[in-house]
């Protein structure tokens, strides 16, 4: 699916999008995460993504690509943007979950925060630089450890 950074239903229709794939495969289960993982991806595009300067065009939106593709193992969820800068991810935690209570707000990173999102919610997290400029988050969904709770059974193979 394409979308454009500008438009202002963007993350309601990257939403709806992996609703419905989910959906249709059954693996409703997933939706909840999903769709906060595709809304975080989609945000740090509309939010931070700069085409690089032979993608740019003056006065033309800037595209966001979605897919997300099921194995029998794997649900991967990729979204692209025109901008090569690698994502600002988080290098691990900034502090102890136990010690979150007592610590001031101004501890919290002021940027990656949304990726550490994405990391909590998927069991992988990884980009690549895309040939022609750009690049593509991708994050793993592991079918195996659903089906191994009793959540649901992945069925058919498939790409939206």
């Amino acid at each position: 699916m394409t979308l454009y950074a500008e438009s202002p239903d963007t993350g309601h229709a990257a939403r709806g999008m992996v609703r419905s794939a989910l959906e249709d495969w059954e693996l409703t289960e997933l939706v909840p995460d999903a769709c906060l993982v595709v809304s975080e991806l989609v945000g740090n595009v509309v939010h931070h993504a700069v085409p690089d300067a032979d993608l740019a065009l003056p006065g033309a939106p800037r595209r966001v690509d979605i897919r997300l593709t099921k194995w029998p193992k794997w649900l991967f969820l990729g979204v692209s943007d025109e901008d090569s800068t690698a994502p600002g991810t988080p290098m691990g935690d900034v502090f102890s979950p136990l010690l979150a209570g007592v610590l001031p707000e101004a501890v919290l990173p002021d940027s990656g925060r949304g990726l550490m999102i994405v990391q909590r919610l998927t069991d992988a997290l990884w980009w690549a630089p895309d040939e022609r400029g750009g690049k593509t988050v991708v994050c793993r969904f592991d079918l195996c450890e659903i089906a191994a709770h009793g959540l649901d059974t992945p069925g058919k193979a498939g790409t939206r």
